[in-house]
């Protein structure tokens, strides 16, 4: 039940501290499962924050702007599928860095 409930809050993080939560978790935390979303969920945030940024700089040549508001999207959209998923006590893994931990 700790894991169901820790996992939601690691997906529900991501809406008021997408850094702070996921790392305590990790530190705090000794089930291994935790340890792994916790990760995912830190990864996913840098990586979806590095793209938003890239895309920005590159909507200036508006090239970027749809990019921005597909990563946009995603940001809002994984971790409410992951929230949903842990609640139904699904195995479930961040897209784009869920093969990397």
């Amino acid at each position: 039940m700790e894991t169901k409930w820790g996992k939601v809050i690691i997906h529900a993080s991501a809406f008021f501290a997408p850094m702070l939560v996921p790392i305590l978790f990790w530190l705090i935390s000794s089930e291994e499962e935790i340890k792994r979303i916790s990760i995912q969920a830190l990864l996913f945030q840098v990586v979806m924050w590095l793209l938003i940024g890239i895309s920005s700089f590159l909507s200036f040549i508006l090239i970027g702007i749809p990019f921005v508001i597909i990563f946009v999207i995603m940001t809002i959209v994984v971790p409410i599928i992951g929230i949903i998923k842990a609640l139904n006590e699904e195995k479930w893994n961040y897209p784009i860095v869920g093969r990397w931990v």
